[in-house]
C-alpha cells in the first residue's frame, strides 16, 4: 500500500504566520502537525511508501524536515505550483500525483497533513481491510454550522448511502475528515477528471465514488481539529498540551505568568509578562505584555501591550501608541 500526505496548500487563512512556512509544520506540543502522521506511516508495515503531496514554494521546507526526523519512508512528490491561484485542486493534484510516480495497482491511503486526529491511522486501516472497498473517516462535529464546510455523510450502519460536499442546509453533523484508504481499483481520479467534474475538494470525488461504488465510513470518538484558521491551531495545540505549559530550555523567562497551553521556543525572551494559551516563536520578544489567545511569530517584539487573539508576523516590532 502507498500513502499520499497532502501537503500542498498555501493556508492563507494562517498569514501572516504561515506566510513563509507551511502550516503542517508548524509545532503542535513538542512534534509538528505532520509527525503525528508521518510517525504512524512509518510504524506500519502495511505502507510501503509515503509521499508528501506539496508544492515548489515549501518543497525544500518539507525536504529539509523529513531529513532532520529521520523517518525513512517519506518522499517528496512536487506539484508545479508556487500560488494559490495556481493549484490545480485536491483531486486534481492527486491524479497527477498517482501518474508522477506510477502508482498502479496498488491500494492508496490519502491523509491530510494538517489533520490533528485522535484515532490510530493502524485502527483505520484495520477496519479498510476488513471491509475491503472505499473507506473514508468520518466524525460528528456537533454543530451543523460547522458541517456546512464539509462533507456530510449519511450511513446505513457504517455503509455511506449519501454523501453531500459542503451543502447548505446539512440535516445532521456527521463529516467526513480528509482520511481515505481505496482499493486499487478504486483509484479512479483520471476518470473522475475526464467527466469534468470538481477537480477541488476530495470530498466531491467521494460523492462521486458512493454512485459508482460501496464506500464504507470509519466512525471515531476523541479529537480531531482541522488546523486551518489561528483558533483551529490554538485549540489543537490546547488540545496536545492538556493545560500544561512549555518553555525551551534556550528561552528567557523572566518575572513572567505562564498560564495553561503556553509554548515558549528556543532563544525566545519573556519578561514582566502575562501569557495564557499563546505561542510564542523562536527568537521573539515578549515584554511589560498581557498575552492570551495569540500566536508571537519568530523575531517578532511585543512590548507594554494587552493582545487577545492576535497574529504578530515574524519580525515584527509593535508596543504601545506605535
Amino acid at each position: 500500500m502507498k500513502a499520499v500526505v497532502l501537503a500542498g496548500g498555501y493556508a492563507t487563512r494562517l498569514w501572516p504566520v504561515t506566510r513563509h512556512r507551511p502550516k503542517m509544520l508548524l509545532p503542535v506540543g513538542e512534534t509538528t502537525v505532520i509527525d503525528t502522521i508521518l510517525s504512524q506511516l512509518e510504524d506500519d508495515d502495511r505502507i510501503d511508501d509515503v509521499f508528501v503531496s506539496t508544492n515548489e514554494r515549501f518543497a525544500e521546507d518539507f525536504r529539509d524536515h523529513v531529513a532532520d526526523t529521520g523517518f525513512e519512508k517519506p518522499t517528496l512528490s512536487i506539484e508545479d505550483t508556487t500560488d494559490e491561484d495556481e493549484k490545480f485542486g485536491v483531486v486534481g493534484a492527486l491524479a497527477q500525483l498517482v501518474e508522477r510516480e506510477g502508482i498502479v495497482d496498488e491500494d492508496l491511503l490519502v491523509i491530510a497533513g494538517d489533520n490533528l486526529i485522535s484515532f490510530d491511522v493502524a485502527d483505520f486501516l484495520d477496519f479498510f481491510e476488513e471491509k475491503s472497498a472505499p473507506t473514508l473517516a468520518a466524525y460528528d462535529v456537533g454543530s451543523r454550522e460547522k458541517a456546512k464546510s464539509y462533507g456530510l455523510v449519511d450511513l446505513d450502519g457504517d455503509r455511506v448511502v449519501d454523501f453531500q460536499e459542503k451543502p447548505d442546509d446539512p440535516p445532521s453533523t456527521l463529516v467526513s475528515i480528509a482520511c481515505y484508504a481505496f482499493p486499487a481499483e478504486s483509484v479512479r481520479f483520471g476518470e473522475y477528471l475526464e467527466g469534468g467534474n470538481n477537480p477541488d475538494e476530495p470530498g466531491w470525488f467521494i460523492q462521486w465514488l458512493v454512485e459508482h461504488s460501496e464506500v464504507h465510513a470509519f466512525t471515531f470518538d476523541g479529537a480531531w481539529y482541522d488546523i486551518g484558521t489561528p483558533e483551529s491551531y490554538l485549540e489543537a495545540v490546547a488540545w496536545a498540551l492538556d493545560g500544561d505549559s512549555i518553555v525551551a530550555e534556550s528561552a528567557t523567562v523572566d518575572d513572567t505568568d505562564i498560564g495553561e497551553n503556553v509554548h515558549v521556543m528556543a532563544d525566545a525572551t519573556v519578561q514582566n509578562a502575562d501569557l495564557d494559551r499563546s505561542l510564542v516563536f523562536p527568537g521573539a520578544t515578549v515584554a511589560d505584555s498581557m498575552v492570551r489567545d495569540s500566536i508571537i511569530d519568530s523575531e517578532a517584539t511585543v512590548h507594554d501591550l494587552d493582545l487577545s487573539g492576535a497574529l504578530i508576523g515574524s519580525h515584527s516590532r509593535i508596543s504601545n501608541g506605535k
